[in-house]
C-alpha cells in the first residue's frame, strides 16, 4: 500500500504493543527527528566555567569592569576562574595577587562561594567560584573606594 502512493511504512513506536507503524516519507521523518533532537539540544544550554584574567597592576575601572562581568557569569549560573597573570618581577610579590583574589571573593560573597582557594600555579594565581543557590537571582554591586585593587 505504501509503494502505490510513493511512500514509506515507518515504525514510529516500537516499543509499544503492538508496534505503531505510520506510512510517510521517511527521508522527511529523519529530517524532522534530527531538527527536533537540535532544537532541544540548543534549549539545554550547557554551562561551562568562564574564565576572567586580571593583572596585579589593574586599575580601579579595569577591577570594578572585570569584577561586574563576573557576578553576571555567576548570576547565570557559570562557574567562574579567576586568574591573576604574572610577569618578570611580579612573581616575587605573589601577595598582590591574594590581595586582588580576595577583595574579588568579597566583592561577590553574596552570590558565590570559592571553591577553590587562590593558589600559584607557575607565574599565574587561579581561584574557582561556584554560583551559590540563592544568589543567583540576585544581582552584583561593586564599590570602587580607592585601593581596593591594590
Amino acid at each position: 500500500m505504501a509503494q502505490r502512493f510513493d511512500m514509506d511504512l515507518v515504525e514510529v513506536a516500537p516499543s509499544e504493543s503492538p508496534p505503531v507503524c505510520r506510512i510517510m516519507d521517511f527521508g522527511k521523518f529523519k529530517f524532522d527527528t534530527a531538527q527536533k533532537a537540535k532544537e532541544s539540544r540548543r534549549k539545554s544550554a550547557t554551562l561551562g566555567v568562564k574564565e576572567m584574567k586580571y593583572r596585579p597592576k589593574i586599575g580601579l575601572g579595569d577591577f570594578g569592569t572585570k569584577t561586574r562581568r563576573i557576578g553576571e557569569f555567576l548570576s547565570e549560573g557559570h562557574r567562574v576562574k579567576v586568574t591573576v597573570m604574572f610577569r618578570g618581577r611580579e612573581t616575587d610579590h605573589p601577595e598582590i595577587g591574594t590581595k586582588i583574589l580576595d577583595k574579588i571573593a568579597q566583592e561577590v560573597e553574596d552570590i558565590a562561594k570559592v571553591e577553590m582557594a587562590p593558589r600559584q600555579e607557575g607565574r599565574n594565581m587561579t581561584m574557582l567560584l561556584v554560583p551559590n543557590k540563592k544568589g543567583r537571582d540576585a544581582g552584583l554591586m561593586v564599590s570602587l573606594d580607592p585601593g581596593a585593587a591594590g
